[in-house]
């Protein structure tokens, strides 16, 4: 058994779209990055190839380079957990933590995680999204930005 840990932080811009764990969310500002900012799902793909001892997401998905430029998370998210498998490794499950102010993100939390284990081809039971409020204290409390944590739990096949 092997663990790794994620963490992403993204500042929000307006008129950008708000993507967390595959899911659009209504909101006036989105996450400002290369590809769609996902910071959730950006956690998990440095957790998994974390744990797996194999660098980490701009290692692999390099934010200079133009094939990344608004891309899908959760595609990445995909192609993360090939590289994975490919590493002789079976991911077998995932916890984690959204940080934001706004928007509130509970009724989105369901989709998140069934959006993550369909990817991952793990039981929706195995992926676990929680949230938090950062109590309007420092950056993220003032609604600068979102962030996320995940933990990965793999073991070799």
């Amino acid at each position: 058994m092997r663990v790794g840990i994620g963490y992403d932080l993204h500042p929000l811009r307006e008129g950008r779209p708000l993507v967390i764990g595959g899911v659009r969310i209504d909101h006036p500002s989105g996450l400002d990055g290369h590809s769609d900012a996902d910071v959730l799902t950006h956690a998990v793909i440095d957790a998994i190839l974390g744990a797996a001892g194999l660098g980490d997401i701009g290692a692999h998905f390099p934010p200079d380079d133009s094939r990344y430029r608004d891309a899908s998370s959760i595609d990445l998210l995909a192609e993360a957990a090939r590289v994975v498998a490919n590493a002789g490794y079976r991911i077998v499950n995932i916890d984690s933590t959204v940080v934001a102010q706004s928007p509130r993100l509970q009724p989105h939390l369901e989709q998140m995680s069934g959006n993550i284990a369909h990817c991952l081809g793990l039981d929706h039971g195995s992926v676990s999204v929680k949230a938090t409020s950062p109590e309007k204290i420092g950056a993220l409390g003032g609604g600068a930005g979102i962030a996320a944590q995940a933990v990965a739990l793999i073991d070799a096949t």
